[in-house]
């Protein structure tokens, strides 16, 4: 169709016009462009999509005219409403980089090589000159850059600094290019490691973490990327396994990342702090928390620390100010987090407040690719729930469901640590039992040992055993907020508010 019209710009097209296939078609095509048109063709070949300014530095012409010309022929198409408005279609882009054209200047392997790092640069250019906070310009620079890094075996350059742009939202948008037919095997460059990379940390949200730990070890292990991205590897390899529940392996993970002192030594010290959260040395995570400030997120971490302690109202101060310094740092992905811990605090003393703050954490979540603090709203309108008829029960066999599917040991922890909320609101020893059965089977290696011990500080009953929790305002204290939360909640309820 388009040879078709192309030839009716200047003649009646005629039968033996098409007597071709498809390559040969596209060559008699390219042979009817100028040499500069020619030029610009090949060079946007190598593009998803371009605009005129990227067209012409890609080509590495001094004036727009050939690149004006060619997007005036039908194999051009335009959305303008993309980011860039013009592509070629894909089996005519893939036929132009394939194809031996025939053509006396068609381009060797070199040619091609000297075309992908203009344009490599070209994009570089449009990276840097971007607005800090335009996340679609990013994506589309990122996502075009990283194809051609790895395609033609490029130095990363720029993106490294966009790599480290991407990963500072906590937004997640997909940015794996799509494969070439003869792809460099394994991770054998730095550019199909760092493809790998975030393309591990953006399916993280849609894999179970057991996936990502695999694919983030084979990053590491290939050692083909530059030391700050090796460090991000390992960070996030040590997040996926304190997910997983191997915290000693995360605990390893996150000191070599600390004491290297890059840019996620802060990020490193928190999950430090969270781990000896998770192993009961609560007078030790306080400390670290203390230390790590903004960068290091300190008022969520704190916050993460008083819930557990049964003081919700420290809590969702903590959270409240996590959020506030989020949005004046204008980090979207924190500032969604810090609203839903803040929301699974309250529906702990509020239900009725908790219903606000749910809704404000279903707006600061619109867009974002964020499964974990999803979860955790969930979460958070069955503690809201809790001691009510509202399918409780039901609504949490769907949520556990996935759960393993995500690979979150942390949230099917705290799942239970929600039913024996209710549970307890509703007085169901029976059913209180088996859930503080199944948490004391998971808190053998040590982690949320401290978990059944809530559980009976809810329900009313005397531990076993000492609590293994080294409790910031000691055990009476906070087993008598724990059990506060319950009686408050069925005086709640009796009185019908």
């Amino acid at each position: 169709m388009m040879r078709f019209l192309e030839i009716r710009r200047t003649r009646t097209p005629r039968p033996a016009d098409f007597d071709h296939d498809f390559p040969a078609l596209i060559a008699r095509t390219l042979s009817d462009l100028t040499p500069d048109e020619r030029h610009v063709l090949r060079s946007v070949a190598l593009l998803d999509a371009f605009d005129l300014s990227l067209a012409t530095a890609a080509a590495g012409l001094q004036h727009q005219a050939p690149a004006l010309r060619l997007i005036e022929r039908p194999f051009v198409r335009e959305n303008a409403f993309g980011l860039w408005p013009y592509h070629l279609h894909g089996l005519i882009r893939s036929t132009v980089r394939d194809a031996d054209d025939q053509t006396d200047d068609r381009w060797s392997v070199r040619d091609w090589e000297q075309a992908a790092r203009r344009t490599l640069a070209a994009l570089g250019e449009q990276f840097g000159a971007r607005d800090g906070r335009d996340r679609v310009l990013l994506a589309g620079c990122l996502r075009q850059g990283l194809a051609l890094a790895r395609d033609f075996r490029l130095d990363l350059g720029w993106l490294t600094d966009a790599a480290w742009a991407y990963v500072s939202d906590s937004v997640w948008e997909p940015i794996t290019p799509p494969a070439r037919n003869n792809p460099a095997t394994g991770m054998e460059t730095a550019a199909n490691a760092l493809v790998e990379l975030l393309s591990a940390l953006a399916r993280r949200q849609h894999e179970h973490r057991e996936r990502t730990a695999e694919r983030l070890t084979a990053v590491v292990a290939t050692g083909a990327l530059p030391a700050d991205l090796h460090e991000m590897a390992l960070y996030y390899l040590a997040k996926a396994q304190r997910d997983l529940g191997r915290s000693d392996d995360s605990r390893r993970g996150m000191q070599r990342v600390a004491d290297g002192g890059g840019r996620l030594a802060p990020a490193a010290r928190r999950g430090l702090a969270h781990l000896a959260r998770l192993a009961g040395d609560f007078p030790a995570a306080l400390a670290a928390a203390e230390t790590l400030g903004w960068p290091g997120r300190q008022n969520r971490v704190l916050g993460d620390l008083w819930w557990v302690q049964g003081d919700m109202t420290r809590a969702a101060a903590a959270y409240e100010a996590a959020r506030t310094e989020a949005e004046q740092h204008a980090i979207a992905g924190e500032r969604a987090t810090a609203q839903a811990q803040r929301a699974f605090v309250l529906a702990f003393t509020d239900p009725g407040r908790a219903d606000d703050e749910l809704d404000l954490a279903q707006q600061l979540l619109t867009g974002l690719d964020l499964r974990a603090t999803t979860l955790t709203t969930r979460i958070a309108t069955l503690v809201r729930d809790a001691g009510t008829d509202r399918d409780v029960e039901d609504r949490a066999r769907l949520l556990r469901t996935d759960i393993d599917v995500a690979g979150l040991t942390s949230a099917d922890t705290v799942l239970d640590l929600a039913l024996c909320f209710h549970h307890a609101v509703r007085d169901n020893r029976p059913a209180l039992a088996a859930i503080i059965a199944r948490l004391r089977e998971r808190a053998h290696t040590g982690d949320y040992a401290y978990y059944p011990d809530i559980t009976h500080y809810m329900a009313g009953l005397p531990l076993p055993a000492p609590s293994p929790a080294q409790w910031l305002d000691g055990e009476q204290e906070t087993r008598a907020r724990w059990r506060t939360l319950v009686t408050t909640r069925r005086d709640q309820l009796s009185s019908g508010h």
